[in-house]
């Protein structure tokens, strides 16, 4: 079947969309390296208040207490998203409110209480980090 001109630009013009529509969401929100500081992590002691487990990252909320006990809510992303922390054996209620965590994160170049999660330690035992380092 021979198809005719008009027919052959709507077949590639689908073809175009759906590959975009494919590929846009991999490039939508990988920003680290532009947002988060990876040359200066920072380490505290948390407390959980929040865990988010949607796409396209799980989402962490902690209270971090000053030396003066000033208490600032911090949030981190994860790197990897619900799916793929479930295959590293993550479960929804394997942190809660209240627990207590040493939390490493790349901080927002913003300056806000935001980073980008590089390592959890629960019960003296590291139970996430993040495949990130600092560009060469």
């Amino acid at each position: 079947m021979k198809m005719g001109l008009a027919a052959r630009c709507s077949w590639l013009a689908g073809l175009v969309m759906g590959m975009a529509m494919i590929c846009a969401p991999a490039f939508a929100h990988h920003g680290s390296r532009a947002s988060y500081d990876l040359n200066k992590p920072v380490t505290m002691t948390a407390t959980i208040t929040s865990i988010s487990w949607q796409n396209p990252h799980v989402f962490l909320s902690y209270d971090v207490k000053d030396d003066s006990g000033k208490v600032t809510n911090w949030g981190a992303e994860m790197a990897e998203t619900p799916h793929q922390l479930g295959l590293r054996g993550w479960t929804k209620d394997m942190l809660k409110p209240g627990d207590e965590i040493t939390a490493t994160v790349f901080p927002s170049k913003a300056g806000t209480p935001r980073g980008l999660m590089s390592k959890v330690v629960f019960h003296d035992k590291v139970i996430y980090e993040a495949n990130m380092r600092a560009p060469e």
